[in-house]
């Protein structure tokens, strides 16, 4: 099993920025997973922000492409995800997700995702 926990999220102006991250524990070999995040704002359903492959490639949902960055440290167990130029639209509930088979790329699927933490909330003031 893997635990995952995210931190890191709270209440920023809009234009600012904010970092969330999420510590991996338990049996994983970390380092060999690949990583995702996701959010989930009121009366809307889950959707993908960033993925991270085991070997460091990235992708990202267009409306947070150039604005978003999803980064890993293997040493720590900790996957990232710096948020610049935040919105309001960028309110939600942040969760970060691991794939349970080793060596595989991120994607856009939830239901690719086997392990998930509680989330964390992130809100853009206007």
């Amino acid at each position: 099993q893997v635990q995952l926990v995210e931190s890191g999220g709270g209440l920023v102006q809009a234009g600012g920025s904010l970092r969330v991250s999420c510590a991996a524990s338990g049996r994983t070999s970390f380092r060999s997973y690949a990583m995702g995040w996701f959010r989930q704002a009121p009366g809307k359903e889950r959707e993908f922000v960033a993925a991270i492959s085991w070997s460091g490639e990235s992708t990202y949902a267009d409306s947070v492409k150039g604005r978003f960055t999803i980064s890993r440290d293997n040493a720590k167990n900790t996957v990232y995800l710096q948020m610049n130029s935040l919105k309001p639209e960028d309110t939600a509930v942040y969760y970060c997700a691991a794939r349970g088979r080793a060596y595989t790329g991120g994607t856009s699927r939830p239901g690719d995702y086997d392990y998930w933490g509680p989330g964390t909330q992130v809100t853009v003031s206007s």
